[in-house]
């Protein structure tokens, strides 16, 4: 047998393989007899194909295995993928455009349909691409996150905690996508520094003619707004503390309240706090005791009956001249960071899940997982925490 002059590893690896698999030499029985030795591969997401990272970490993993194999151990390593839900709604959103599909006309199961198919090319992509790095995996064990098994393994596993406690449901902000209606965890999420109008509106202090001003790139949260807080140390609003003012338009009434949060040399020195609509004005809330009033609805139109959707609402609320000309004195450019998602859609803060939208109770949860509604629930009771 003649040897080549060169090493041509697409033969010689695809050979050697082939001959490993057939022999089963990474296929794992339980034994009682060995010790065993599991690894559970890190399922890369199913949004493309793998990267240097990916094959860094699962020739480490690789190395780890085929060590405790010579060592005698019972060792599997088990494959598998991940839906990496968001990122591959965008994916399959996208192709369904390019073939002139509009996602809102599809059912849940159609939709689903979609994404299988787009599973099953770049899945297997990445499962031939582990082949081809050598991976001696349980190719026998290999899983998808949304597999019917695994999936009720989940729910089940979920349940269990919430039954002995461990689990829980309450208020959280999250990042919400007005578009394809989900939330986003903040890896989700990008911050990106955009010049926007700082407008000054008037509040007026309830039982005198007098005002304070405060200075916002955020009009449109007013009807949101619960307090106005102001630095302990200004002078200019001492004579402010624990009075009330008023909420334009709405004409709620707010207490004004001091925190050594505020930065006093920007805008006014006066904060607007909407616990609903942004982190810090939450953990303001929180710290306050003050009350909570969620303005949007899920598609970013305002509740209330007011159907505007809020990415416009600056505008239409600030050319109104009935309303407004009494409260804004002036509007200038400043920069600041707005957040967008992975399908670039304009990202809101909302808080959620409403308790008198969903029954705290596990046996409820459970016998709503196979109704349509159930998917949209789970998405936004992103609070159940260890």
């Amino acid at each position: 047998m003649e040897l080549s002059k060169n090493y041509t590893p697409n033969e010689v690896d695809t050979k050697w393989y082939e001959h490993w698999l057939n022999k089963k030499y990474f296929h794992s029985i339980p034994d009682n007899n060995r010790e065993a030795y599991t690894i559970v591969i890190p399922p890369p997401n199913v949004t493309g194909v793998l990267h240097m990272g990916h094959c860094l970490n699962n020739t480490i993993q690789d190395i780890l295995i085929r060590r405790a194999r010579m060592q005698g151990m019972n060792a599997c390593w088990v494959p598998g993928t991940d839906h990496a839900s968001i990122a591959t709604e965008a994916k399959v959103v996208q192709m369904l455009r390019e073939r002139g599909i509009n996602k809102s006309q599809l059912s849940r199961d159609e939709f689903l349909e979609y994404a299988w198919e787009w599973k099953d090319k770049y899945g297997g992509i990445i499962l031939q691409q582990l082949k081809k790095l050598g991976c001696s995996l349980d190719w026998d064990r290999t899983s998808f996150t949304m597999d019917d098994n695994y999936y009720k393994s989940v729910i089940n596993v979920f349940i269990d905690l919430y039954k002995k406690g461990y689990i829980y449901r309450g208020k959280r902000m999250i990042n919400w996508d007005t578009k394809a209606l989900t939330a986003l965890s903040d890896e989700e999420v990008i911050r990106k520094e955009t010049q926007q109008k700082l407008y000054h509106l008037k509040y007026k202090i309830e039982g005198s003619d007098d005002n304070i001003i405060i200075a916002t790139v955020r009009p449109e949260t007013i009807m949101g707004d619960t307090a106005i807080c102001v630095h302990p140390n200004d002078e200019r609003y001492k004579h402010l503390h624990g009075k009330f003012a008023i909420v334009p338009l709405i004409n709620r009434r707010i207490p004004i309240i001091t925190d050594e949060y505020v930065t006093m040399e920007f805008g006014t020195g006066a904060l607007k706090v909407t616990p609903a609509h942004d982190m810090n004005d939450y953990q303001l809330g929180q710290k306050h005791h003050l009350e909570v009033v969620d303005i949007l609805n899920d598609d970013g139109t305002l509740s209330g009956g007011i159907n505007q959707k809020q990415t416009d609402t600056e505008g239409t609320l600030t050319n109104m001249p009935d309303v407004w000309n009494n409260f804004i004195n002036n509007a200038r450019n400043v920069s600041k960071a707005t957040i967008k998602n992975m399908s670039i859609n304009v990202t809101r803060f909302v808080l959620f899940p409403n308790p008198t939208k969903y029954e705290d109770k596990a046996s409820s949860f459970y016998k709503e997982l196979n109704e349509p509604k159930i998917l949209n629930a789970m998405i936004k009771s992103t609070a159940m925490f260890l």
